[in-house]
């Protein structure tokens, strides 16, 4: 019997590797709105329906020979079962709507996060829907969805980014086996989602560049002539110019926190990063690394940096869409989109 499950297992596999390469041989990203209908929703036993399916048909013969009545009636009450489950779970995911959702940019090494959503339209509830990526292939990774009558759901699933630049969303995989698990159903979709994915920071980076100028302009954010009082701290800030004084007087019961002294006049110091300043000595993938890294060292440290990568050229400046402008020109260097 196990090895008649394992042949089972083997040819279940191959069936739903056939499907999806016939479905998808012609097909890209589907871009937009999915329904899935009739014909996108496979079904088969599985391994508990397969032993049903012996238990109804040993009860049967064994009815025909000792002409039991009951056992008649008992077989074709649980084939009667079979057949209803079989339509409830073929029901559970056709006619199903799929839409693409949101991805947001990461880092080369983490792990992208893709947001996809499943709408029902339809006046019955949908339990026990089973989303993965079929590249995976990591059980512990799927997720589960409950989908409301005429309502939708969320579901976030997550795949390894392992290059920077574009990731495409891998084929998704649904499958249900509610109510009763006899039979599974499922279906594939290739959702028109992507996400960015920025180079891996260099762990063991030097400093960051020397500022080539300072810019005489008495609003410098990092001068130190003239104290011109407290303020609250701010992510980015010095530790060198927290007040101390002021902190350690401050009582946490009370609502204290940091404070940061602030100084105005002094010269506003720059630093360039640019991709072709870096030694020739290191790989294109190192350099930009080393440049993600001290994107990231400036941001966090306050201080105003241009960029310049190829054609793009950025002036000095901070903030979170001077980052992302960076980041992304980081993550598309060399490749087309």
């Amino acid at each position: 019997m196990k090895q008649r499950l394992s042949l089972y297992a083997r040819f279940e596999h191959a069936l739903r590797r056939r499907a999806g390469q016939w479905m998808f041989r012609h097909k890209g990203p589907e871009p937009g709105e999915v329904f899935l209908n009739q014909r996108r929703v496979y079904i088969m036993p599985t391994h508990p329906g397969l032993l049903f399916g012996v238990t109804l048909l040993t009860m049967f013969i064994g009815s025909i020979n000792y002409n039991l009545s009951l056992g008649f009636g008992l077989t074709f009450l649980l084939a009667s079962c079979g057949l209803i489950d079989m339509h409830l779970t073929f029901r559970n995911l056709a006619h199903l709507y799929l839409a693409p959702g949101q991805a947001s940019p990461v880092f080369a090494g983490e792990e992208a996060q893709f947001s996809l959503h499943l709408i029902n339209r339809r006046k019955h509830d949908r339990y026990a829907i089973w989303l993965d990526f079929v590249v995976d292939d990591r059980p512990e990774l799927a997720q589960a969805a409950d989908v409301g009558a005429n309502s939708s759901a969320r579901v976030m699933l997550t795949t390894p980014a392992r290059r920077r630049g574009w990731l495409q969303a891998p084929r998704v995989r649904l499958q249900t086996r509610f109510p009763l698990g006899l039979l599974r159903a499922w279906s594939y979709w290739q959702p028109d989602l992507r996400a960015l994915v920025y180079p891996r920071p260099e762990e063991h980076a030097p400093p960051l560049p020397q500022a080539a100028a300072g810019v005489d302009d008495g609003q410098g954010p990092a001068g130190n002539e003239d104290f011109a009082g407290i303020r609250g701290y701010q992510p980015g800030d010095s530790p060198r110019r927290l007040a101390w004084r002021q902190i350690a007087r401050a009582d946490p019961e009370a609502g204290g926190s940091l404070v940061t002294k602030h100084f105005e006049g002094g010269a506003a110091t720059e630093i360039l990063l640019d991709f072709a300043a870096l030694p020739a000595s290191l790989d294109l993938e190192t350099r930009l690394s080393r440049l993600t890294r001290w994107v990231i060292e400036a941001e966090a440290r306050g201080v105003p940096y241009g960029f310049r990568l190829g054609d793009v050229s950025l002036g000095a400046s901070l903030g979170a869409n001077h980052r992302d402008a960076c980041l992304r020109a980081l993550a598309l260097h060399g490749s087309e989109g």
